[in-house]
């Protein structure tokens, strides 16, 4: 009797362990079931260039899945690089891809493994304030007038002096080293720098193309008549300048273009592979597209059409 009282006992315990652990157990999968590519919550850091290009594929992918909800942080390259360490950031959207080594930290750091593709291609503007009679130059010029060496009058403005992505391309890609000029004159952001060259004559400022280059936004419309975009020397014929317009970034006329780049950190196939996957597909290469940046994935024809009267 005392050995049936035993095992009757071990018998209750063992169903009450069983019963704790269910209760755990399923919590952690209501929080993956509730998270898919039509519904969840994310955080994404995404560089402040490319603000109006990603507010649209957020608006576009939230439109279409009612329960997704995706909030972007718009913030330096840098801290967005440094935010996939956070535990509550599964999506960055930078100008560059992770490194080797950068990919192992993050994996150490958090257990997860990260996934990288380029989407769209970006190019830096040049813009002058409307009445400078600087609106072309070559690559030589723009170097010279970034480390300080140009025999101009001209002031070089950046959204910021650190970690910009704009900042470490023009260092990397233009100077190649080099450091910047004590004549560089930083603004606090694009809105800002896009102030200062249209109020200031002999500005030169640097900026993502996607802030200024299309010209069916009304936002832009009103900027574009604040300043004037610059032409740069072509990368294929000497003495062409060109504006950085989708065809001279497809075709690698102009000679400064970067990756539009989103990096994603999900265990599992949520919300940010959905979102990711929205930003390669037909509709999300589209929204590139109509921001006049260079969709990476896909090839759209440019048909000229000819008026016939009757």
């Amino acid at each position: 009797m005392a050995l049936d009282k035993l095992g009757f006992g071990r018998w209750v315990l063992f169903l009450f362990l069983i019963g704790l652990l269910g209760q755990c157990k399923p919590k952690q999968q209501d929080a993956a079931s509730q998270d898919s590519f039509q519904s969840g919550t994310m955080h994404v850091s995404c560089d402040e260039s490319f603000k109006g290009v990603i507010d649209a594929q957020a608006e576009v992918y939230q439109g279409r899945y009612p329960g997704a909800k995706i909030i972007v942080h718009y913030k330096p390259e840098a801290d967005c690089l440094n935010d996939l360490y956070n535990d509550s950031i599964r999506m960055i959207i930078a100008t560059r891809f992770l490194s080797k080594e950068e990919t192992g930290l993050v994996s150490d750091s958090t257990g997860m493994g990260t996934q990288q593709y380029r989407v769209a291609y970006d190019a830096i503007a040049i813009v002058v304030h409307p009445s400078s009679p600087d609106s072309n130059f070559t690559m030589a010029e723009i170097r010279d007038l970034i480390s300080g060496k140009l025999n101009k009058d001209l002031i070089p403005v950046f959204d910021g002096l650190k970690a910009t992505s704009t900042v470490r391309f023009m260092i990397d890609s233009v100077l190649r080293g080099t450091p910047l000029g004590k004549n560089v004159v930083a603004a606090q952001s694009s809105e800002e720098l896009l102030s200062y060259v249209s109020h200031n004559p002999k500005a030169v400022g640097f900026i993502g193309v996607s802030w200024i280059g299309n010209p069916e936004d009304t936002a832009q419309q009103s900027l574009r008549r604040k300043v004037k975009i610059a032409g740069l020397e072509s990368v294929y014929e000497p003495g062409l300048y060109v504006k950085p317009n989708q065809m001279n970034l497809y075709n690698g006329y102009y000679p400064m273009v970067r990756d539009l780049v989103y990096v994603v950190k999900e265990s599992h196939r949520g919300i940010a592979h959905g979102f990711g996957d929205f930003m390669r597909s037909d509709d999300g290469q589209l929204v590139f597209r109509r921001a006049y940046l260079a969709p990476a994935l896909r090839t759209f024809v440019n048909r000229s059409t000819r008026l016939v009267e009757e």
